[in-house]
């Protein structure tokens, strides 16, 4: 269906660029067209006139005098060009509409994309809104069924469903904001970077030997949307704690570097595989190694939209069993520039 959908635009849209060029293509023909009769009756009359300026006195057979003469070229000549202009309008349509054709198909291709990863996307978000859900009903369903049902139990089922409904209310907020991000009017103003990593490190609410953090003697300023960074630093934050063991220890670490303050956080674990890196920002792709983690797969999309809407150049090397290194930066922006 969306393919024949697609198909039936790009034929509509080859057929409104052809019409365009066959507007054009007959304005030029007229044009030219008057042009070169014009010109060849200017010949003509000349050689009318030279004619005449011959035969003294002008021949008596009609058929060889100079004006019978140039009515048969004019007319020959008019015939040749109107045959010339239509075989090169159909030439000029012909190819046109291969040409046009191609455009027609270059000029869809974003918004079949942009359908297609909408479409995928709908799909992707069904189904992980109808798991809990299903879960969600199958143990209410099964309760009811239950005249035996104790107090006790009733509590655990209730406390089960408070929590599938938390996570449901994470994954909509998740969702808005990937589905509102691109298109959002983010407020930039000047961010004690400093204090957003160390905000992001007490939210995660872990030991502090869990996390290892290093900052300059002085405070980092840059600008940009601060509820924003302090997600993105919180989302890579949280990967981090993930997907590595609990006794190691995750270092995130804030440095200049040519103007630049840049967020490295750091874990030991699995890792992320040579393959797998590319995928990893794209919306509920979740590597074989998280399969068995909670989570949706939409953290890094988001944490990726974020760092896009700052130009902070947001990276992920790793090597599997030895270290991963999620990184991004920002342009310094003085204290003395906040005024």
């Amino acid at each position: 269906m969306r393919q024949r959908l697609f198909e039936s635009a790009t034929l509509k849209l080859t057929g409104w660029y052809l019409l365009v060029l066959a507007i054009i293509s007959l304005m030029f023909s007229i044009v030219l067209y008057q042009v070169s009769i014009a010109e060849v009756e200017r010949r003509l009359e000349r050689y009318q006139e030279q004619s005449q300026m011959l035969y003294h006195p002008p021949p008596q057979d009609n058929l060889s005098s100079p004006d019978t003469i140039r009515n048969k070229e004019l007319i020959s000549a008019k015939a040749n060009v109107i045959l010339v202009l239509v075989y090169t309008n159909i030439v000029v349509l012909l190819l046109g509409g291969v040409v046009s054709y191609l455009f027609a198909r270059k000029t869809l291709e974003p918004i079949e994309a942009a359908h297609e990863q909408q479409a995928r996307f709908i799909s992707d978000a069904s189904h992980e809104l109808r798991t809990p859900l299903a879960a969600m009903t199958t143990e209410l369903e099964v309760a009811l069924r239950d005249p035996s049902l104790t107090k006790k139990e009733m509590r655990e089922l209730l406390e089960s469903n408070l929590e599938e409904v938390q996570r449901l209310t994470k994954l909509s907020h998740t969702l808005l904001s990937l589905s509102t991000g691109k298109d959002a009017k983010l407020a930039f103003t000047p961010i004690d970077l400093t204090k957003a990593i160390l905000s992001a490190r007490k939210k995660t609410q872990v030991p502090d030997s869990r996390i290892h953090v290093m900052l300059p003697k002085s405070s980092t300023f840059v600008t940009g949307n601060e509820e924003s960074i302090r997600e993105l630093i919180a989302i890579l934050l949280d990967n981090a704690l993930k997907y590595s063991p609990e006794d190691s220890t995750v270092r995130v670490q804030l440095r200049e570097n040519n103007g630049r303050a840049e967020v490295s956080i750091s874990n030991k674990g699995r890792g992320i595989l040579p393959d797998e890196l590319p995928q990893i920002f794209d919306r509920f792709y979740r590597s074989e190694a998280s399969r068995s983690s909670e989570g949706y797969g939409l953290g890094l999309s988001l944490a990726r939209q974020i760092s896009d809407l700052h130009q902070a150049n947001l990276s992920v090397s790793s090597e599997p069993g030895v270290i991963t290194t999620f990184e991004f930066s920002l342009p310094i922006t003085h204290p003395r520039q906040q005024s």
